[in-house]
């Protein structure tokens, strides 16, 4: 069936900022309390989305959640107008403040786990929102994100938008980033390739191992997806270790394509035999492996060289790479990139660079903006429209972004309860402009 691959990325919010909050992400960590650039952030996001269009990629738009989260502190105890809970939150309870103001939910690859109909067993697209229970400023965003979804995809007889899992360490879910799928083209039936770190209640590694097996399996029964094209692997203890806190910090598939670190998985014989097996009559995988001796762990999560798109560009004959910019300024992952696309046949022959630098400093890369959906044409008319990038929204939205976000937001900037006022006037407007109703923030609906 004909269909097309859709990044829908997330709208960096106006609270981007350096807290530091994700444990086993080095770039978090190391970048804690520096000064972000919420203009620059959301900025860089929206050019990244214009330049997908402009290689003949569709292109979808998701919002950014109210921040602060108000209504969660309120469920705190905190009490007052808006801008009191805001005030008496920061003063009294800083760590709390900074997670009820995180910015996470640009990285729209952990918003849901996406199966295109043709692999669903009721011929519907199905979306599951993921818990996201392990760092509690993510916990908060399932709710939001389900609304997002629902907005987007409507129609029932076509869509199925799950609810997150419970949020217990057993079914601990982090979306897309630990899923990936292989099939012929977009719209054929694939191999749905779910990544796990851990089995419940198993023992942790040195950071936290953020998918359960038991959320895997879950997440594919809900999608009614057949035992016979599903496959569980494990991400290897060493990678979630070196910083690899999600899948796809060393992987990224699409299409036929799987491209991943010699260290990945924790059995990648394992791997590769089942997704051979699996795929017979549907189409032959090709497996493209970075040699540790290339590119180390290290190089790979400090670049992201992995947490990029693979992208088939209408008319090129291999997949293109759509990199960060810090994957050509670090000397092995580019010098791997030019023989990996000079190479004869290349399955990736192609490289285009971008620039994304205030989500990579809080470790966010290409990947981890973008949720891919596989929508067939009935499928995308059946969505609303208003979601859909096209040169108007886009010119709005950078117009909407110079007139709403602050150039700066140091520490010290964080408490200011004048925050709280330009963040609502923001987010109201923008639900103006992209279709999600004039109740759709909770802020919204008091």
């Amino acid at each position: 069936m004909s269909a097309e691959e859709i990044n829908f990325d997330g709208l960096v919010g106006p609270t981007h900022n350096y807290a530091g909050l994700s444990e086993g992400n080095l770039a978090s960590a190391r970048n804690k309390d520096r000064i972000a650039r919420p203009r620059d952030a959301a900025l860089q996001g929206i050019a990244k989305m214009k330049r997908m269009r402009a290689m003949g990629l569709a292109q979808g738009v998701l919002p950014p959640h109210e921040r602060p989260n108000i209504g969660w502190l309120r469920s705190l105890g905190f009490a007052g107008s808006d801008r009191e809970v805001w005030a008496r939150a920061w003063e009294t309870e800083p760590t709390i403040a900074r997670t009820a103001l995180a910015a996470s939910a640009m990285w729209a690859a952990n918003a849901a786990t996406i199966s295109p109909s043709a692999d669903c067993a009721d011929g519907r697209l199905h979306a599951s929102v993921a818990n996201l229970q392990t760092m509690l400023h993510r916990l908060l965003e399932a709710e939001q994100t389900e609304r997002a979804l629902r907005r987007l995809m409507p129609d029932e007889a076509r869509f199925g938008v799950h609810g997150a899992l419970p949020p217990h360490d057993a079914l601990s879910d982090e979306g897309a980033a630990n899923h990936m799928r292989m099939a012929a083209s977009a719209g054929a039936p694939g191999i749905e390739i779910f990544v796990y770190g851990r089995e419940a209640h198993g023992a942790r590694t040195q950071f936290p191992a953020r998918q359960t097996l038991e959320a895997c399996r879950a997440v594919a029964r809900r999608h009614r997806l057949s035992d016979g094209r599903s496959v569980y692997a494990l991400q290897a203890a060493e990678a979630i270790d070196a910083g690899a806190f999600h899948n796809d910090v060393v992987a990224v598939a699409h299409e036929r394509v799987l491209f991943h670190h010699q260290d990945a998985f924790a059995d990648k014989a394992g791997l590769y035999a089942e997704v051979g097996t699996k795929a017979v009559g549907l189409f032959e995988p090709v497996f493209v492996e970075v040699p540790r001796a290339a590119v180390s762990l290290g190089d790979a999560v400090s670049s992201y060289l992995f947490n990029s798109q693979l992208v088939s560009v209408p008319g090129a004959k291999a997949l293109t790479l759509i990199a960060p910019s810090e994957v050509r300024e670090n000397n092995r992952a580019s010098a791997f990139v030019r023989e990996m696309i000079a190479a004869p046949d290349a399955a990736i022959g192609a490289v285009e660079y971008v620039e994304v630098r205030e989500s990579m400093r809080n470790g966010g890369g290409p990947a981890c903006l973008r949720l891919r959906i596989v929508m067939t044409a009935a499928e995308r008319a059946a969505a609303a429209p208003g979601f859909f990038l096209d040169d108007a929204l886009g010119r709005t939205l950078e117009a909407w972004v110079r007139k709403h976000y602050r150039e700066e937001l140091a520490p010290g900037d964080l408490g200011d309860p004048a925050l709280v006022d330009e963040t609502q006037v923001a987010l109201d407007e923008l639900t103006n402009i992209l279709p999600l109703g004039s109740d759709f923030y909770p802020f919204q609906r008091v």
